[in-house]
């Protein structure tokens, strides 16, 4: 386990994955899920090549099949650990025999925290080492608490920086994508947290105007959330678990019954070959 911080925050990140495991105030006041897996056993696991549930659980590139697992192949492999020091960590995977099973192009991944004052910085950096352009989706997936710490359940909210009023996607009881839309639970620009939002699943906000939000709970400190350049937001949890899944994504699950090629899905981006794309969040306790 590695250990990064400053006076303000602290954040321990595994190798496996390259996933946060804790993100503590200077009291030791815990803000990210502790994983107990009678909810769910995820803190905050990096989602690549996909974002979900593909159709008949293959992707297909060149006309050929691929059996690809949900949320991708990175999530459960042990990351190198690059570079370590006080305040920042960089974690690196590279494609190898079973990635190339079910994603036939040559990654590598690198996963980097870096904390300054009361700010965790989180960038992915996604390199294409092949000769042809290589499709990909990403997604953070961080879980908070909920409630915050200190602070009450009732009343837990999500304030984006601007009024949101487009209309949501679910995704459907086999994970995929439904192609009509929903009314969005967003007031304004504050979604109040509710168990009964999340009994058909996340929320997918794919017409957002804002990239960031600030998550609030009645008698505690807040966490201010940005995540520029990615297009999409999850928002999920099981109905009474005490956490939430703030997860800013580049893709989405397979639409229903998608049966294209992979680089021609919705929200998947193509990295040309040697060229890299980089995808970034931030977490400030406020």
């Amino acid at each position: 386990m590695i250990r990064i911080g400053s006076a303000a925050l602290t954040a321990t990140i595994s190798p496996r994955g390259a996933e946060l495991q804790s993100l503590t105030d200077r009291q030791g006041r815990g803000y990210l899920w502790d994983g107990d897996a009678a909810w769910w056993g995820g803190r905050s696991p990096i989602l690549f090549p996909v974002i979900g549930v593909v159709n008949g659980g293959t992707i297909r590139v060149d006309g050929r099949a691929y059996t690809m697992p949900k949320h991708g192949v990175v999530r459960h492999r042990d990351f190198a650990l690059v570079e370590a020091g006080d305040s920042a960590a960089t974690f690196r995977l590279e494609a190898d025999a079973e990635t190339l099973a079910a994603y036939p192009f040559e990654f590598a991944l690198e996963v980097s925290y870096r904390i300054e004052d009361a700010t965790l910085a989180m960038q992915a950096r996604v390199e294409n080492r092949g000769a042809a352009a290589m499709p990909a989706s990403f997604g953070f997936h961080p879980a908070f608490r909920w409630p915050l710490p200190g602070g009450e359940r009732d009343g837990q909210r999500l304030v984006f920086e601007h009024a949101e009023h487009e209309p949501i996607r679910r995704i459907d009881p086999a994970g995929q994508l439904q192609a009509r839309t929903f009314p969005s639970p967003i007031v304004g620009d504050t979604l109040t947290l509710e168990d009964g939002l999340f009994e058909e699943d996340a929320l997918i906000l794919d017409g957002l105007w804002s990239r960031a939000a600030t998550l609030e709970s009645p008698g505690a400190r807040s966490l201010r959330i940005e995540w520029p350049g990615m297009p999409l937001l999850g928002v999920w949890t099981k109905p009474g678990a005490p956490f939430i899944c703030i997860e800013p994504w580049q893709g989405v699950a397979d639409p229903q019954g998608y049966a294209g090629e992979f680089r021609d899905k919705p929200g998947v981006v193509e990295i040309p070959p040697e060229g890299s794309r980089t995808f970034e969040m931030r977490v400030t306790l406020a």
